[in-house]
């Protein structure tokens, strides 16, 4: 998915710090423009499975995903000592779908079998340093094949006098617009396959928007007990329905997917790291999620970050998720003729996963294999398996330059 040339990233990297080196020779406290970070970070994930909802619940899964994501955080003080931070992103990725090109099986190769996704986003935050104050806005954009969002956010942050409290709020809304691309075998006359080269007919466009908020408290309990609440109510309404999706009827009948226009959801999480001492952490996990499509879903999770050195850990994961499906989903040729709503996709089904991983972290104090601008490098592995047959594996590197 992200593939940033690393010796451009470092070269560029290292001019920035040097003029954020530069010193104010006014004698009040530097106020120019600054690089805080980079980061950059790359996946590759791979799946495979049997249960493809583009041809009504059963076909290959099979999809590689390749994603690339880059960010760079910068900060300036103000002559009142408040602080702008800006973070720019910028993400690409890049899979291929067997189940994609399933679409059209009759051409060599359908559009969306393979596809790039660009998605940039820019953040401010203006922070108060002595009160923890602080509150930022976001904008975003993402562009694949069928698919363009437009999205805003708005974030605050609150800490108490004594530090050991957090309050923080995010709303976000994301207004999308997707190509209604259906089946070859469903398609009436003159409607096109949706690709930009095909000169057959036009496909229409419609919206899915999106809403969101999080409302998070943060508590020191002990000097090794921390403790944190979440709470992340959401709303979409539009085509949440994907229409190149097949479902088959006890009838012999076949149709695309068909849902409801209108979801709330409601995840509800806590989360508790405990500091047994210098070289052992215990952080836990659990989140309950609810929406009104009648899916209703528990995860559990637990990671053992273990300091082999003063700059070498491990961090050994384990994530259970048992979710009970919406009343919308059915086998393939199990739906009822007469079902207003009605899906295939076993993302939505009655399921139960295990995920198990690792990760390494490396961030030694003269900088990794010496270089001090790469403050830590990070490498992690994870292997999911869900009771639907669906497994797949991810790789992730992550680089942090200082």
């Amino acid at each position: 998915m992200r593939k940033i040339y690393l010796g451009v990233l470092a070269l560029y990297m290292g001019i920035l710090s040097s003029h954020a080196q530069t010193k104010d020779t006014t004698g009040y406290q530097a106020r120019k423009l600054k690089v805080d970070e980079i980061n950059f970070v790359s996946a590759y994930y791979h799946q495979n499975g049997n249960n493809s909802a583009v041809t009504g619940g059963i076909g290959t899964e099979n999809l590689t995903d390749f994603a690339n994501t880059l960010d760079l955080q910068m900060s300036k003080l103000t002559k009142a000592g408040n602080k702008n931070t800006f973070l720019f992103e910028l993400g690409v990725d890049h899979y291929t779908s067997a189940s994609s090109d399933k679409i059209d099986p009759y051409s060599v190769s359908s559009a969306s079998r393979q596809d790039t996704r660009v998605y940039p986003s820019l953040n401010w935050t203006h922070s108060n340093e002595k009160t923890g104050t602080a509150y930022g806005f976001t904008g975003s954009y993402s562009h694949e094949f069928d698919y363009q969002s437009k999205g805003l956010g708005f974030n605050f942050t609150s800490v108490s006098k004594d530090k050991n409290t957090q309050f923080d709020f995010k709303a976000q809304a994301f207004l999308d617009s997707w190509k209604v691309i259906l089946p070859v075998e469903l398609r009436p006359p003159g409607y096109g396959s949706g690709s930009d080269r095909d000169g057959r007919g036009s496909v229409p466009h419609s919206p899915r928007n999106s809403f969101s908020t999080s409302f998070s408290l943060s508590q020191v309990i002990t000097p090794r007990l921390q403790a944190l609440l979440i709470v992340e109510p959401s709303y979409q309404h539009g085509l949440l329905a994907t229409k190149y999706q097949r479902d088959y009827f006890t009838d012999g009948s076949e149709r695309v997917e068909n849902l409801p226009g209108q979801r709330y959801k409601l995840p509800i999480a806590v989360r508790f790291n405990y500091f047994l001492d210098d070289h052992f952490i215990i952080r836990t996990f659990y989140r309950y999620y609810m929406d009104n499509w009648g899916i209703r879903a528990h995860t559990a999770e637990i990671e053992l970050p273990v300091k082999l050195t003063s700059f070498v850990s491990v961090s050994p994961f384990y994530r259970y998720n048992s979710q009970q499906g919406t009343r919308y989903f059915a086998p393939y040729g199990q739906h009822n003729p007469t079902d207003t709503y009605y899906t295939s996709d076993y993302d939505l089904s009655t399921l139960h996963s295990n995920f198990v991983g690792a990760n390494f972290r490396l961030s030694p104090p003269n900088g990794v294999l010496g270089w001090q601008h790469l403050n830590t490098l990070e490498l992690r592995y994870g292997h999911y398996m869900r009771s639907t047959g669906l497994n797949s594996d991810v790789v992730t590197l992550a680089l942090k330059f200082k």
